[in-house]
């Protein structure tokens, strides 16, 4: 049987009770320091609760400590993962070579930072210690059961939706050359987003003003079972950064559709967690934040996968403008629209221009202010829904674990017994009389033994002997379904802890060393393993690297990208010399300009499919 894991991201306590509410297998989440999302740090204690809240489900936790660090804050991390550990963390995912060994119980995972993909460096992590590596986003079907094929000892992670970044992950430099702040140290600028004009080498203007750099969203909602059956085994939802809202509405999605393919196949593939979830609301990924959705590389495939008109989320598509008259106009749709809803559409200009609903007849908008750019025939589209948020403010999810129960006399009481699928069963027994009933107490007894109320737990069926004809008081009831659901719960808890103790064995016998470790042929320059502390070089030094060089965000590199990528403007544009019988009208190398005159060469080596942007 093959577990399948839903990963959703955690913001902070609330938003990671809501993934786990909404179907959630596993959440991430960060601590105060040390993640890559600098801004969604989160205290211990917030963290602990999260443990004890998701443990009760088997939903695991794993926190983010993947930037690289400096050797004056290696003690300080050190300590933190001592701490989480503690508090019942499962896994912490790294970038930094410096935190290998130090994980005690918890898993090591390796974050997509480390750039994780081909076979080579995927069978190093595992030899290192890691048990999980977070594949690179742009990696195809093929690559991924290619690597899977060739180390299947790992488990295997993929991002499935949310946020693309144009550069592979932790190869992006831009933000620490441009505006001094590492997005490897977690303070990332979204150069990416930003608007540039495209020259080329004689000065000429290509593009004027396009988010050329800027890609639409992931959306892999209907390609999970190709990636099950590719080799991974966790489905990465992006968006540490986002709100409860989204947090509830893709978990629901993807959830979903997990259990639709366990459902066509439930011999083959389960979830790793515990517990059937019961929506309130429909979910729509059409209505939650997005550029436009992209199955990326999925398929090897480029097409339509960047968003040149604007960095901010479009939403779902609505309609057309059929007429306009006054300060109102009328759309041709099948959509409905509420008061407050947020509208959008490409002007003229090839510009997002948006505007808020004010009031509403029918197919007949009228904005709050009258856009400038509408016109008979522009697409609109949606990217708030605020009748769809209104009702996500509300709770929207129950998760239960199913049980059965059964109540059989004894010989001085009863034994209450309780099943929950898949696991041994568990009972209590009581002392009572058997005091004969002179009416049937079967609907009594069926009703108090199914109160389980604010437990996590759910009563599918109260199964009693067809002889069964006993009066016990709902009192005496009352406490045997109280001491089962304590039982059930203590259960829970020593199987997490078993499992702990027994990841912790494993690992302290694990020995983290290889005999050789050759450099991967996309590395040109060493500089690209992020190494920022002494703990770090003495680690690939072992590994018998030679030459090594400090990251960048410590000695710049003039020569290095600082960004590599394998989206490529050439093609976006329809001049991809490969595939596209189109003749380039300019002279190379091309450049981005920022507004500012800043400059940015690019550099395209059509063999490997791949684009270098260097600061010039």
């Amino acid at each position: 049987m093959i577990t399948l894991e839903l990963l959703s991201p955690a913001k902070n306590f609330e938003c990671g009770k809501a993934a786990i509410d909404h179907g959630a297998d596993a959440v991430y989440i960060g601590a105060g320091r040390f993640g890559a999302r600098a801004a969604a740090g989160n205290n211990l204690d917030d963290i602990a609760e999260l443990c004890t809240y998701a443990h009760r489900f088997f939903v695991k936790v794993y926190v983010t400590l993947n930037t690289i660090l400096y050797d004056d804050e290696l003690e300080d991390c050190y300590k933190l993962i001592r701490m989480l550990e503690h508090i019942g963390v499962d896994a912490i995912i790294i970038q930094d070579t410096s935190l290998i060994g130090k994980e005690g119980s918890m898993s090591l995972h390796a974050s997509t930072q480390m750039d994780n993909r081909d076979s080579c460096k995927i069978r190093k992590l595992h030899e290192y210690g890691f048990s999980r590596a977070v594949l690179a986003r742009e990696l195809s079907i093929t690559e991924i059961s290619r690597i899977h094929t060739s180390v299947p000892e790992i488990e295997l992670e993929a991002f499935v939706h949310g946020a693309l970044c144009v550069s592979y992950s932790g190869l992006c430099y831009a933000s620490q050359a441009c505006f001094n702040r590492s997005a490897n140290r977690g303070e990332c600028a979204q150069f990416c987003r930003l608007k540039f004009d495209l020259i080329d080498a004689a000065g000429e203007l290509v593009e004027k003003g396009k988010y050329l750099l800027s890609l639409k969203d992931m959306n892999r909602s209907e390609h999970l079972f190709q990636l099950i059956e590719a080799g991974v085994t966790s489905f990465k939802i992006e968006g540490r950064l986002k709100d409860v809202a989204y947090v509830k509405n893709v978990t629901a999605a993807y959830s979903r559709c997990l259990d639709e393919i366990i459902k066509r196949y439930p011999t083959k593939y389960c979830r790793a967690s515990k517990g059937v979830c019961k929506y309130s609301f429909e979910p729509n990924l059409s209505k939650t934040f997005n550029r436009g959705y992209t199955t990326y590389f999925i398929d090897g495939k480029r097409t339509d996968i960047h968003s040149l008109h604007t960095p901010k989320s479009i939403g779902e598509y609505v309609g057309t403008v059929k007429e306009v008259r006054g300060n109102s106009f009328n759309v041709s749709t099948t959509s409905t629209f509420s008061n407050g809803d947020g509208i959008c559409f490409i002007n003229k200009d090839g510009q997002l221009e948006g505007f808020r609903v004010n009031k509403v007849s029918g197919n007949r908008l009228y904005p709050f202010k009258m856009p400038l750019g509408i016109h008979s025939g522009v697409i609109l589209y949606r990217n708030y829904d605020k009748e769809f948020e209104n009702m996500l403010e509300k709770q929207t999810a129950i998760r239960k674990i199913p049980l059965k129960l059964k109540l059989y006399p004894i010989l001085e009481g009863f034994i209450l017994e309780a099943f929950c699928i898949g696991e041994e069963s568990i009972s209590v027994s009581f002392d009572a009389e058997h005091e004969v009933a002179h009416l049937s107490q079967r609907d009594n007894i069926v009703k108090q033994l199914s109160k389980l109320g604010n437990t996590i737990f759910e009563c599918t069926d109260v199964e009693l002997p067809d002889e069964f004809n006993y009066f016990i008081p709902s009192s005496i009831l009352s406490d045997a379904r109280r001491r089962i659901v304590e039982k059930l719960e203590n259960r829970n808890k020593e199987i997490y802890e078993q499992a702990r103790n027994i990841k912790s064995n494993c690992s302290n016998s694990m020995s983290h060393t290889v005999q050789s470790n050759k450099q991967p042929n996309h590395y040109k320059h060493s500089c690209f393993y992020n190494i920022a502390n002494s703990t770090a070089r003495r680690f690939y030094e072992s590994k018998s690297m030679k030459g090594l060089s400090p990251a960048y965000e410590i000695v710049p590199v003039a020569e290095a990208p600082i960004m590599q990528c394998r989206y490529c403007i050439k093609y976006a544009l329809g001049y991809c010399t490969k595939q596209s019988t189109r003749k380039t009208y300019w002279k190379e190398p091309l450049f981005l300009l920022l507004p500012d005159g800043r400059r940015f060469r690019l550099s395209f080596d059509c063999k490997l499919c791949n684009m270098q942007i260097y600061k010039v």
